[in-house]
């Protein structure tokens, strides 16, 4: 039975690397920098359609982390985004109008890419309204975590998505162009957590958090999965077969530790609740390239006007990573 599993795993991966090289086709080069990459630079990959108001900012937030390059998809962006990133020194653009839905919602696309240009780096695998933070990332850039990591021969490193949102009504107060978005969306659910393992990848299976206590309350089983594993140490051979929630080889998954010790582990806050949503939960929903027939958009246009208020007595205030320690949302392991 293992052998027999261990067989069809291996058949996923190829048939994963297969599909990457051929919607890799859809993929025009706009900007090509990639012969600045350093041998050790951290590299961050990323697909994105209309993200012009939030790109200054998450540009700057990875600079200031220590990513040395950017490779960006641009999936027919019509605000500018594809202009602004253009103009930026550290970044090398691709751009499609192909469907994101078919290129498995973009990890198609993002396998090409790493399979080319993230051998042998660390490569953060984020969306632009995701922010990684680890432990000591308040003082420690990433390559001093990569460098643990490499140390501890650890090949990828676990982070949850944690819901961001404001106190009141989600478009109260505006977004602008290069804010930071936690001075708006500064509270978090501290519990409300589900954790399952997957048992045919081996990973750990998140739900919870105010989408599954607001939108998906009576069908907490449909809530978004919160799991992550955005950052790995790069093989050609690897693949991503389900966004960044889990990855191929299955060894890269276990990024907990099953025998009651602790893995140094770290959070996504996830930038989704602000105004501009709104008006994207209306665009995705008529696009329908979203999972499950844009299944999760849909909840949200349904329930919008009564639940644009995400806070509730039990939402924490964001202050830092030690913080989420405290409350068990990620872990520094032993990493001192």
């Amino acid at each position: 039975m293992r052998v027999m599993r261990q067989y069809g795993l291996r058949l996923r991966r190829k048939r994963a690397l297969l599909r990457a090289w051929r919607r890799g086709l859809d993929l025009s080069c706009r900007i090509d920098r990639t012969g600045s990459i350093g041998r050790r630079d951290v590299l961050l990959f990323s697909v994105l359609r209309n993200e012009r108001l939030r790109l200054p900012f998450f540009l700057d937030y990875y600079r200031a982390l220590g990513v040395g390059h950017f490779l960006v998809v641009d999936n027919g962006s019509e605000d500018g985004s594809a202009e602004y990133l253009g103009a930026q020194p550290d970044v090398s653009l691709w751009s499609t109008a192909a469907s994101y839905k078919r290129a498995r919602y973009g990890a198609d696309w993002m396998n090409r890419l790493l399979r080319r240009f993230g051998h042998g780096h660390w490569c953060l695998t984020v969306d632009v309204d995701e922010f990684l933070v680890y432990p000591f990332c308040d003082t420690r850039p990433l390559p001093a975590l990569t460098g643990w990591l490499d140390a501890s021969s650890i090949r990828s490193f676990g982070a949850m998505l944690l819901d961001m949102y404001p106190k009141g009504p989600i478009d109260a107060v505006p977004y602008v162009e290069g804010q930071d978005p936690f001075e708006i969306a500064c509270w978090f659910d501290g519990g409300n957590y589900t954790i399952r393992k997957n048992p045919l990848y081996g990973n750990l299976w998140i739900q919870g958090g105010p989408r599954a206590r607001v939108f998906f309350a009576d069908a907490p089983a449909h809530a978004p999965a919160l799991n992550k594993i955005p950052l790995v140490r790069w093989d050609r051979r690897f693949a991503y077969v389900s966004s960044t929630h889990m990855l191929l080889p299955r060894g890269l998954n276990l990024v907990y530790d099953e025998w009651g010790g602790e893995k140094a582990s770290g959070a996504l806050l996830h930038a989704k609740w602000l105004s501009p949503f709104v008006a994207k939960a209306e665009e995705e929903l008529t696009r329908r390239q979203h999972y499950a027939a844009s299944r999760e958009y849909r909840v949200y246009a349904e329930r919008m006007e009564t639940a644009r208020d995400l806070w509730c007595d039990w939402s924490e205030r964001y202050i830092n990573w030690r913080q989420l320690e405290i409350l068990g949302l990620m872990s520094k392991g032993n990493w001192a």
